[in-house]
């Protein structure tokens, strides 16, 4: 998956200007904008920087992570983006250096983890968030058509798709279509507050972390 989106990197924002989801895209644009006002906000697989954008402007503050310096040039490079904190960072493992935040968001990310992966990053995620803090997660639905087909399914029940680079490179890649109740089982115990949003081509999610989450680091092997 790095290396798939390192490469795709300069190619990758083209993915915003397909004409049928431009109502869907301003429509979600100016939700985030008023939903994080004001919240220290720690952005998921920033990626090349598109929705930080829309972000930055209304947070006191935004971090934004992601594993490949391809895409996190992109994201300096905007303009609307020269507040934002951009580093390397994997997902799966935040550092305790991060800090805490009020808020985070993932953008076209959840879909690219596998279903046993789900649990353990939300588990992970909250352990760099405050009680009570607001986390979305916006993704696609699949919309014949429109989407990417899927090439396969495998034996756990992941959807796969096959990509191509304009240089002729090919990449298959993770790509799952949850639904609302496939989330709210994998949130069961850590979100309180759940709310599902959906437009003709995404769905977004919103929760705010429970008591149950996980507040400290898991204890180390011995």
């Amino acid at each position: 998956m790095k290396d798939y989106y390192a490469a795709r990197a300069a190619e990758y924002d083209r993915i915003y200007l397909k004409p049928e989801r431009q109502a869907d895209l301003r429509a979600i644009e100016a939700w985030l904008a008023q939903l994080f006002s004001g919240r220290r906000l720690l952005e998921i697989a920033c990626g090349t920087g598109y929705w930080t954008q829309w972000l930055a402007a209304s947070c006191a503050s935004v971090k934004g992570i992601d594993i490949a310096e391809e895409t996190l040039a992109i994201a300096r490079s905007r303009p609307a983006n020269r507040s934002v904190d951009f580093l390397i960072a994997d997902a799966f493992a935040l550092p305790q250096g991060l800090g805490r935040f009020d808020a985070a968001f993932a953008g076209f990310w959840i879909s690219h983890l596998t279903i046993a992966q789900r649990r353990p990053f939300f588990e992970g995620l909250h352990r760099r968030l405050a009680p009570g803090a607001m986390v979305v997660m916006l993704d696609n639905r699949f919309v014949p058509g429109s989407s990417t087909p899927i090439a396969r399914t495998d034996e756990a029940g992941n959807t796969w798709q096959r990509r191509s680079l304009d240089d002729g490179r090919a990449y298959e890649v993770v790509k799952n279509f949850p639904d609302q109740a496939q989330l709210r089982t994998a949130l069961d115990g850590l979100a309180d507050d759940i709310e599902w949003r959906q437009w003709p081509y995404y769905w977004a999610i919103r929760w705010r972390v429970g008591h149950g989450s996980p507040a400290r680091e898991p204890p180390s092997g011995g």
